[in-house]
């Protein structure tokens, strides 16, 4: 399996498989490939196998099914594209070693790859008007691409140091790290601050991936460039728009 990654601020993951090679992910990853792909959904990742494994999967924020990759015939490429300004880089994954990624940061995996549920904590209030901070797992053996959104910053924290981080900031970490979500402090903060009601508490030891790019901060920059607000169907425009693009990454 030869991976490349093309391209810099839009990067796109290439994929040459070899016959008995294959690749899985999430439904809808896919940007284009060769023509003797074959495509097939299944509940089966990394060993495990059932609908309980798929139902887990969907509670972390992916789908109840997986899609697995395979050429037939010889050599096959398959193509991922970057949904965001961003990076997308590989991880490798060993028994007893697992990683918790953002709900939309797992872009693949090689076939040993377990997708499954990290957490779903919801806090009243939200956060971008949203009602839970999710994240998904990875962990059985081989090799996972993530994509993270801006420039990546990597932090290896020492056992007992933490790092306070705005939710939409996260993007990787190991699951060694402990992690808590953490109620801003005093009213006039959470009222006036701008920065949403809460905060992630990272605990090492572990490493930790950050993105500079969230989101909201992305749809907040563009919206003056969307239309008038003065205007009601301009403003409706803008309101549908940020919400589908929030909501649908978050």
């Amino acid at each position: 399996m030869d991976a490349q990654i093309k391209g810099s601020t839009m990067p796109i993951l290439e994929m040459l498989l070899d016959p008995g090679e294959s690749l899985i992910s999430t439904h809808g990853e896919l940007s284009w490939m060769s023509t003797n792909m074959q495509l097939t959904q299944t509940t089966s990742a990394g060993g495990t196998k059932g609908v309980m494994s798929g139902l887990k999967r969907m509670v972390g924020g992916g789908g109840l099914f997986v899609t697995k990759y395979e050429p037939l015939g010889g050599q096959g490429m398959i193509a991922f594209a970057a949904k965001l300004p961003g990076r997308i880089f590989p991880i490798d994954i060993a028994p007893g070693q697992g990683f918790l990624v953002h709900r939309h940061g797992w872009v693949c995996g090689t076939d040993g790859i377990v997708p499954t549920v990290g957490l779903q904590q919801t806090f009243r209030g939200g956060l971008y008007g949203q009602d839970g901070f999710i994240l998904q797992k990875l962990e059985g053996t081989g090799r996972a691409w993530i994509e993270l959104s801006g420039e990546i910053t990597t932090y290896e924290l020492a056992a007992g140091q933490s790092l306070l981080v705005h939710p939409g900031h996260v993007g990787l970490f190991e699951d060694r790290v402990s992690f808590t979500i953490q109620r801003l402090k005093g009213i006039s903060n959470m009222a006036f601050g701008g920065d949403g009601y809460h905060l992630v508490n990272l605990t090492g030891p572990g490493n930790v991936w950050l993105q500079s790019l969230t989101v909201p901060g992305l749809a907040h920059a563009v919206a003056p460039y969307l239309g008038g607000d003065d205007h009601p169907a301009a403003a409706a425009g803008v309101g549908g728009v940020l919400g589908g693009m929030i909501g649908k990454n978050l």
